[in-house]
């Protein structure tokens, strides 16, 4: 017992450092991604493509992946979404052209499909039913932190490369993910050392839990809207700060730090919140404060003002983030967690996929606020949804007999 649980906590800490290094390039390629495009004349629309050509992979493959994990386990396909990973960085690095850029953020989505659905079943694995909220809070830190450090390089050497005006950015991004590529690869070299398998074995005699139940349709249905809006605003908000603000993008990240740092400490302390006292209302407290930042966004005339919006909505999502990914472990039943994380992380991807696209559109053809109170009202409706139509397990990680476990 004592070697299993050593084994276990050396898995966890090998995943929270492969994690922490994979996500590097997350921060800055949000501030970057959109401004690069621009610069090699692609249009809003095409920027949301951009983004929507990360989502897409992940939405044909996730389903049948998430099967595939729950017959052959969990550490073969989280290899392949950090060697993913470390494909797209190079991809990246020599990207010149909007084409070749879609095509590197294609093969990101691939590695993002692998990896995470990967790590989410292998917390659920290892964290038990009154811990996992903090468990997922953890991983979401190693992320945040990643992002940050990432972010820190990135900005970093644009102030190097500023010469009394903007910088170079297409030897930014090359530099950037020569960068990238080096941390991925030891992230990779982490997990192949590290992490082991955690796929819990499933007794010849007991019955085969059923993955789809109507708990997690309910959840998909929610994840599939509020993951769109979500994804509809994201892609343009740089563009769209600087237009209403007339702020570089070095004055809207700055802005974005203390968010930043706050989401890099809070999601495992809030995590436990909804361990103790259930995953629903953090889930609606998040969605609320998520649909208040978005319509203010539109009527800010001030980076303080942006800066204060950004923390209170890093909180809320800090403390319902993982209460989300907490609760789908808590309904699946253990020998089909990879096929459920699946079914869930569909639906947010298909809504990752048509978000940006949507608002491109909008964007361009009816007015750069549209999106964004079009993403409160979403995410106002999610918020009731999740009130009104999921149903909490009677105990955390002991899900009804309608779920057929």
């Amino acid at each position: 017992m004592a070697a299993a649980e050593a084994q276990a906590g050396r898995t966890l800490a090998a995943l929270w450092r492969a994690i922490f290094l994979v996500s590097f390039p997350f921060g800055i390629v949000g501030f970057v991604l959109p401004i690069y495009g621009r610069e090699l004349g692609a249009s809003a629309l095409e920027v949301g493509a951009l983004f929507s050509a990360f989502a897409i992979v992940p939405i044909f493959v996730r389903p049948f992946l998430g099967r595939a994990l729950d017959r052959w386990g969990r550490r073969p396909f989280l290899l392949i979404g950090l060697a993913g990973y470390l494909v797209a960085s190079l991809a990246f690095a020599f990207a010149d052209s909007v084409w070749m850029l879609t095509v590197a953020r294609f093969i990101q989505g691939l590695g993002s499909a692998f990896l995470w659905l990967t790590a989410y079943a292998m917390v659920a694995d290892l964290a038990g039913a009154a811990e996992r909220g903090l468990s997922f809070g953890l991983i979401d830190e190693a992320t945040n932190r990643g992002a940050i450090i990432g972010t820190t390089i990135g900005f970093t050497l644009i102030f190097t490369l500023q010469r009394g005006g903007e910088p170079d950015w297409q030897r930014l991004w090359w530099i950037l993910f020569v960068v990238f590529s080096l941390t991925t690869s030891i992230a990779l070299a982490i997990a192949w050392r590290g992490a082991h398998e955690t796929r819990p074995p499933r007794p010849a005699d007991r019955p085969k839990a059923q993955a789809l139940s109507p708990r997690l349709l309910s959840l998909m249905g929610i994840v599939l809207i509020t993951g769109a809006s979500s994804a509809m605003v994201w892609p343009l908000l740089v563009v769209f700060l600087q237009d209403s603000l007339q702020a570089g993008v070095v004055e809207i990240a700055l802005a974005y730090l203390p968010a930043a740092l706050l989401s890099s400490f809070l999601p495992s302390r809030l995590g436990t919140i909804s361990d103790r006292f259930g995953r629903k209302r953090p889930m609606i407290l998040g969605l609320l404060v998520g649909a208040v930042a978005s319509a203010l966004l539109p009527v800010l005339r001030s980076l303080a003002a942006l800066a204060l919006v950004w923390a209170v909505e890093s909180a809320g999502y800090a403390a319902s983030v993982p209460a989300e990914r907490a609760f789908v472990a808590d309904i699946a039943g253990e020998d089909v967690r990879g096929t459920s994380y699946g079914l869930y992380t569909f639906a947010l991807f298909l809504g990752a996929a048509l978000g940006p696209l949507v608002g491109g559109w909008l964007y361009d053809r009816v007015s750069p606020a549209t999106p964004f109170y079009l993403n409160s009202a979403a995410l106002l409706l999610g918020a009731l949804l999740v009130a009104v139509a999921l149903q909490e397990p009677s105990r955390a990680g002991q899900p009804l007999a309608a779920d057929g476990a």
